[in-house]
């Protein structure tokens, strides 16, 4: 009998011991989220210029541009950029936007991509 109040004893002990571990934990859990600041407001400014964000939209001018502002443009590459400046070089400025069908590898479908890309005025 005595072991069996002893046993009995010892299990009380463990539970009320388990029982203040656990608290002991709550506690420290309720602490730590206490601790914990919550982000007061959300940043709306814009960290990054607009340039960088949105990229220059302006019309590339045929006749000023070189081979690389030329190859910034959709679908043409730098054998066709070297083409547009060598007919621009052999037959004078671009009058009409549509004029860069003459060059060899431009046809109606790319030229109607390049729509509102590219331009022949002068930007003054």
């Amino acid at each position: 009998m005595e072991t069996r109040r002893n046993a009995a004893w010892g299990e009380g002990a463990l539970l009320g011991l388990t029982g203040l571990f656990l608290c002991l934990l709550l506690g420290l859990f309720l602490r730590d989220r206490a601790a914990m600041e919550a982000p007061a407001a959300v940043e709306t400014a814009l960290t990054a210029p607009v340039e960088e964000v949105r990229p220059d939209l302006s019309p590339v001018n045929l006749n000023t541009a070189d081979e690389a502002a030329l190859t910034a443009l959709p679908g043409i590459g730098e054998a066709l950029a070297a083409r547009i400046v060598e007919y621009r070089e052999a037959h004078g400025p671009f009058e009409a936007v549509e004029d860069l069908t003459n060059v060899s590898g431009i046809g109606q479908g790319k030229l109607a991509a390049l729509e509102g890309l590219v331009t022949v005025e002068d930007s003054e």
